[in-house]
């Protein structure tokens, strides 16, 4: 099968049957479409690409997977909104000649402070649409507080996600969300196969025996690559300013390359045994 948005559901009701499921990635069964398209020439490409010896398949989720992955989904969208109802608040102080220092935490606070009445000075009509604001503001952050407060009490109940959150770098919603969307981990042989599966690997335009290599490719699961990279970026300024609050390892490559480089350079998440947790050879893997 085409993997799809419920693609999951019937692979899942196809193997209670008995049946044999694969999912392949809709952008590989696109070579094999002929000219034109309908149900039969899909299901032709479907039946050349399954029989190709280096094609890859998506593993079928659980429901519970689903459903962990419902939150995370749900509590990305009042990020998202939260971010741009910051820059409103920015942009409308601005005009005023009002600046917030950076961070959502000095947003979180000047909202607090404007709803107890705390006004800057500026026109009344501009304040009331300030303080409409600052209250769906507040509001967005009570949301995002609640839902990660659910991916917390669900990560540490699941075996899988408290062995991650014992690496350096990973939080309950990084663990939590590599869980529920890796499935198996098995299926990749090394962290940097799984680093490609996330898009976090560099655009291989190599010719002619000359190797060309740009940008990381940002194919993959946007949302799992946003939370890596943000976690390590968030670790790699921690190692910037406080060298001798991280590891060795990590505080070796942030020393030796530029700061940006080395967050894209680190290898995803692999689940750890439960003998090498506290091993240092297994957080380069993060």
């Amino acid at each position: 099968m085409e993997a799809c948005g419920s693609s999951h559901h019937w692979g899942r009701q196809l193997r209670k049957l008995g049946h044999d499921v694969k999912l392949m990635p809709a952008g590989y069964v696109k070579p094999y479409v002929k000219r034109g398209k309908n149900d039969a020439v899909d299901a032709e490409a479907i039946c050349e690409a399954v029989r190709r010896p280096t094609m890859r398949f998506v593993d079928i989720k659980t429901e519970d997977q689903q459903a962990i992955l419902s939150i995370h989904h749900t509590r990305d969208l009042p990020v998202r909104q939260r971010t741009q109802l910051a820059n409103m608040i920015r942009s409308l102080l601005r005009e005023f000649g009002h600046i917030l220092p950076i961070g959502i935490q000095a947003v979180t606070a000047f909202a607090k402070r404007h709803l107890s009445g705390d006004h800057p000075d500026m026109p009344d009509i501009a304040n009331g649409m300030l303080g409409i604001e600052c209250y769906q503001f507040i509001g967005l952050n009570e949301r995002i507080s609640g839902y990660s407060k659910m991916i917390e009490q669900h990560a540490m109940l699941n075996a899988d996600a408290r062995r991650l959150m014992r690496m350096p770098g990973i939080g309950p919603v990084m663990a939590s969300a590599n869980v529920a969307t890796i499935c198996d981990a098995h299926q990749f042989r090394t962290g940097r196969d799984l680093a490609a599966w996330l898009g976090l690997a560099p655009l291989n335009k190599s010719s002619g025996g000359k190797d060309r290599l740009g940008k990381i490719t940002k194919q993959g699961d946007r949302y799992i690559r946003k939370l890596l990279v943000v976690g390590m970026t968030s670790r790699a300024v921690m190692a910037k300013r406080s060298p001798e609050k991280v590891d060795l390892w990590t505080a070796k490559i942030i020393a030796d390359k530029p700061c940006r480089l080395p967050v894209t350079s680190f290898d995803p998440v692999v689940l750890p045994t439960e003998g090498d947790v506290h091993s240092q050879h297994s957080w380069p893997n993060i």
